[in-house]
């Protein structure tokens, strides 16, 4: 029988305000109360999974025991089939790089030219199939753990195409469509993505 976690409030294991309220709305209409681990002071765990799961479960059971409140945390990123599921669990680390005073940031348009060029590498007729993909884990204080995994199908295109949308979404064109992640009304995108699938199947396992 699943565990629910039921009304009241869950830890979303973030620092980032955005992410927040984008679940949030997912899952107030349930009674769920979201929190975030920034808001409470939690540290941020090393993420040295090797896979979207392990690294999804280590966030969401770091914040769990930290806070002794059920706790969620998300996993996502792009893999290419022909570079053998790359960036896969590195699809940030990807976008990574020092500015101005040595402060840390992200270029993810120097993310998708290094997709890109790898592509390149291998010739013309080399396959662009790709997928987003998408862990939540659920946690409870006392070390269980559920999982729900979302995916979305598409190929990459070149140059990169649309403003909407964010990460390597401006060359993502899903399965279906012509246009890009980062071309679609986000109200199409949200409804067709790696998330709202991953966010469909625990609707329906702890609210059903």
């Amino acid at each position: 029988m699943t565990r629910r976690i039921g009304a009241g409030s869950l830890v979303i294991a973030t620092h980032n305000a955005g992410k927040l309220k984008e679940i949030a709305a997912l899952l107030g209409p349930h009674g769920v109360n979201c929190l975030s681990a920034g808001s409470l002071g939690l540290p941020e765990p090393a993420e040295t999974g090797t896979t979207f799961v392990e690294n999804a479960l280590i966030k969401a059971r770091a914040s769990a025991q930290a806070s002794g409140i059920v706790s969620l945390a998300d996993d996502s990123g792009l893999s290419v089939a022909a570079l053998d599921g790359r960036p896969g669990v590195c699809t940030a680390d990807w976008a990574e790089r020092q500015w101005f005073e040595g402060k840390p940031g992200r270029d993810w348009y120097m993310a998708m030219g290094k997709v890109e060029g790898l592509l390149c590498e291998q010739g013309p007729e080399t396959p662009r199939d790709a997928w987003f993909s998408c862990v939540l884990a659920l946690a409870w204080p006392d070390g269980e753990t559920a999982v729900y995994e979302g995916r979305v199908d598409g190929s990459l295109t070149w140059p990169p195409r649309g403003k909407l949308g964010f990460g390597y979404d401006p060359v993502f064109v899903p399965t279906g469509r012509e246009v890009t992640f980062a071309e679609l009304d986000p109200e199409e995108k949200h409804r067709i993505s790696h998330r709202a699938d991953a966010f469909a199947k625990l609707v329906a396992d702890q609210f059903s």
